[in-house]
């Protein structure tokens, strides 16, 4: 407790504030005229600035906790505001990939449409040309010969025409492989559905079986499954005079199997044989399409293998182990 003149007979008293044996302040009191301050007085005063003192402390940290409060709810909106624009862009990011997924299986399936275009306007279509051609020849000949012969080359004309319109649709076929599919993507199996109808010269019957929950495949993969396939039907068509085909995925959990089987007249041993001379040096380019498949298949990490069908013919069966490794793992691998 202190004391202090102020003026003649009049003191100011003061008792000191502390908190936690710190001074924070003080209370400073001036005793009326005729007024002596008892030790009770000074004691009472004691009190009242000890219990100032925490009184200024404790409003001190409820105006910290409510500035503090504020602050923590402005950090959580903030927080809130950049997860929802974080989710937003995830969701974009998302939307892009699926695009670029649905993009890249159009792409695959318009790429076995300009393929198998190609071919049958390099050979199937060449070929009805050069029959109808002969069956020309021939009416024109057997016609100057008059009687019998002009009966025959009347038929021969019914022939001519036959090809003649024969030669119309392929065209028209060709056209329409040549255009761009404006078909919506869809996952493996789906894809595969429309590849077996989109892609083949011949009637052959194609069937696709489905084992297992399917599991959504890196693009990448997907495509190279579809292009393979798409190679494996158009040789069972081509080149194994097949009427039949099946085509089945099987899911494992360690692994994702295809494989394409036909009833047509291909023989296994030579195909392995052929795709043996096709990979140490392939000349003529004859057999590229196995040594595509096979290279496809080993980009994924699968293995190929060529074996007699149950069907009677030929089946051509990939096994990609899960997951599927990147493109760069395939690069770092060479």
């Amino acid at each position: 407790m202190e004391a202090a003149s102020s003026a003649p007979g009049r003191a100011w008293v003061r008792a000191p504030m502390t908190l936690d044996g710190e001074p924070v302040g003080g209370i400073a009191a001036r005793p009326g005229p005729g007024v002596d301050v008892a030790d009770t007085d000074l004691a009472i005063l004691r009190v009242l600035a000890n219990q100032a003192a925490v009184a200024l402390h404790n409003s001190y940290l409820f105006h910290a906790a409510a500035m503090l409060r504020g602050r923590t709810e402005e950090l959580s909106e903030a927080a809130e505001r950049q997860a929802r624009d974080l989710a937003a862009r995830n969701a974009e990011l998302a939307a892009t990939q699926e695009r670029l997924f649905g993009a890249m299986q159009r792409q695959a399936l318009d790429d076995e449409r300009h393929r198998i275009a190609r071919e049958l306007h390099d050979s199937v279509t060449q070929y009805v040309l050069s029959a109808g051609m002969t069956v020309e020849v021939c009416r024109a000949e057997l016609e100057a010969q008059g009687g019998r012969a002009a009966e025959i080359a009347g038929r021969l004309a019914t022939a001519k025409d036959l090809n003649r319109q024969a030669v119309e649709r392929l065209r028209a076929a060709i056209y329409a492989l040549h255009h761009t599919s404006e078909e919506p993507a869809g996952p493996l199996p789906v894809m595969l559905e429309r590849l077996s109808i989109v892609h083949l010269p011949t009637d052959l019957d194609v069937r696709v079986r489905m084992e297992g929950s399917p599991v959504l495949l890196p693009p990448h993969a997907e495509q190279s499954i579809l292009r393979l396939v798409g190679e494996a039907l158009f040789n069972s068509a081509a080149h194994g005079k097949a009427g039949r085909a099946l085509v089945r995925v099987r899911y494992r959990p360690e692994a994702v199997t295809v494989s394409v089987s036909d009833d047509g007249t291909g023989d296994p041993a030579q195909l392995r044989r052929a795709l043996r001379l096709s990979r140490a040096a392939d000349l003529s380019g004859r057999h590229r399409g196995l040594t595509n498949m096979v290279a496809r298949a080993e980009e994924l990490g699968g293995r190929l293998s060529i074996v007699r069908s149950g069907m009677g013919g030929v089946m051509v069966r990939v096994e990609i182990p899960l997951p599927v490794r990147t493109p760069r793992e395939a690069d770092d691998d060479h």
